[in-house]
Parts: C-alpha cells; sequence; structure tokens
C-alpha cells in the first residue's frame, strides 16, 4: 500500500461517513481496499468535536460546549449512523417478519421505537460528554474511533440483508482489511487514553458487534447500513459508559 494508496483510502472513507467538502474517486478502486480507514474517520470526526467544545469549555460555557460538541459531531456525519439507529430500532421491534422488518428499516418516516431510541441516546450522549469533557477529553475521540472499527467485521461476518443499498453496493470487505481497521483503531486509543482503557473500549466494541450482530442475523438475516449506524451509535455510548467509568473516579 503506497501513500498515495492511503491518501485515497482515506479520502474516500471520509467522502463516505462524514459531510466534510473532500473529494474522492471511487471509480479506480473498491470498498473493500479502503474500509480499513473507519477509526480514522472516527479520529477527525472526534478531534473536531472535542477541540470545538474544549475550547469553549475553557471559556467557562459549561455544558453549553456540550451541546456544541454534540451539534458539530452530527453536522459532520449528517446524523447518518443516528438515522441507522433510528431506522434499527424501527424496524427490529416494529416487524414480525424479516421481509417486514426490512421494509420499515427503508421507510424514511420514523416511528415510536426510533424516537425512543434517539432521545435517549442524546440523552446518554450527553451526560457522558459532560462528565468526560473536563477531565479526559480525549476519551472521547478515542471513542469515535474504536467505535468505528468493527463496522467492517460486521459488513465481513454477516450476509447483506438485502440486494439493494449502500451496504450491497460497496461490498464486503475482506477479513485483513477488517482487522486493519481494528489494529489502527487500537493505537489511536492507546495514544489517547492508555493501555488499560483502550483493552476494556475494544472489549466493548467487540461485545457490541457479536451481540448486535447475532441479533441481525436472527431479525433480517444479515446486515444492513442501517444495522452497521446503529452498531457505531451503541459501540461508541458503551465505551464513554465504560471510559466515564475509569477517567471520573
Amino acid at each position: 500500500m503506497t501513500s498515495v494508496d492511503i491518501l485515497g483510502d482515506f479520502r474516500r472513507a471520509c467522502a463516505l461517513l462524514t459531510r466534510l467538502p473532500i473529494h474522492a474517486d471511487f471509480s479506480k478502486t473498491g470498498f473493500t481496499t479502503w474500509a480499513w480507514a473507519f477509526p480514522v474517520v472516527g479520529l477527525v470526526v472526534g478531534g473536531i468535536a472535542v477541540a470545538a467544545a474544549t475550547g469553549l469549555m475553557a471559556l467557562g460555557l459549561g455544558m453549553a460546549a456540550v451541546a456544541v460538541g454534540l451539534v458539530i459531531q452530527v453536522m459532520i456525519t449528517g446524523a447518518m449512523h443516528e438515522d441507522g439507529l433510528a431506522d434499527t430500532a424501527d424496524g427490529f421491534w416494529g416487524g414480525w417478519t424479516p421481509a417486514r422488518r426490512l421494509e420499515i428499516m427503508k421507510d424514511s418516516h420514523i416511528g415510536t421505537y426510533g424516537v425512543i431510541a434517539l432521545v435517549l441516546a442524546f440523552l446518554w450522549r450527553w451526560a457522558l460528554w459532560g462528565a468526560l469533557l473536563g477531565v479526559a477529553p480525549f476519551a472521547l475521540v478515542a471513542a469515535a474511533a474504536l467505535s468505528r472499527a468493527p463496522l467492517p467485521a460486521l459488513m465481513t461476518a454477516l450476509p447483506n440483508a438485502r440486494d439493494t443499498g449502500l451496504s450491497h453496493t460497496t461490498g464486503r470487505p475482506p477479513q485483513a482489511t477488517a482487522a486493519i481497521s481494528g489494529v489502527i483503531a487500537t493505537f489511536i486509543a492507546l495514544g489517547c487514553v492508555g493501555p488499560l482503557a483502550t483493552v476494556i473500549g475494544l472489549a466493548v466494541v467487540a461485545l457490541v458487534a457479536i451481540t448486535l450482530g447475532m441479533l441481525a442475523k436472527s431479525k433480517i438475516g444479515g446486515q444492513t447500513g442501517d444495522v452497521l449506524g446503529a452498531a457505531q451509535v451503541v459501540a461508541e455510548l458503551l465505551c464513554l459508559t465504560a471510559f466515564a467509568a475509569i477517567f471520573t473516579q
């Protein structure tokens, strides 16, 4: 892999997972060659949001700084992961058959389960950011990177639940790509929170990936882009919870 490949892969990952004005050429390579960069995108998203929030916190804005950090995160990603969480909640618990669940997940209208999932997720994230921003801001960055690491693994391990959509179009990364994603996330987390918190964070995101993967296989027969988005949100929340338990004692 050359430096040009690395830069190109990073640009493609950013173009897919964020709304940053980054031009990327998707015609020269398949998805399987650049999914490893997902944790690096998390580093960028988390880094920008935390830097802005920390600056405002230093000015004495308190919880308003937390709110700005959360808003920046959502603006950068276009809320694509949160959209996946809402669709997954609606589909998994709003339908009785795999076909009906997939139909609900594809519907652009949000249902009761989706609303509840989003409200709880944002309240949870608000509380955790408030707890960590002043004492361990780099833990927020580590969680953003770690939570994106298992996405290639889920795509590798599970078949596509439908024959259309972004996840189907981009394809299934090989095991090596999924492994590289995990290694990169590990090094990012080590630099942010040290070895103990990194090991705990890795265990948390692995548990989320396994649990949600089994649930998705049972509910809809595989994974979709919505399931991947839900996995990122849940993994980040539980990672932040673990970090809060470590760093706020």
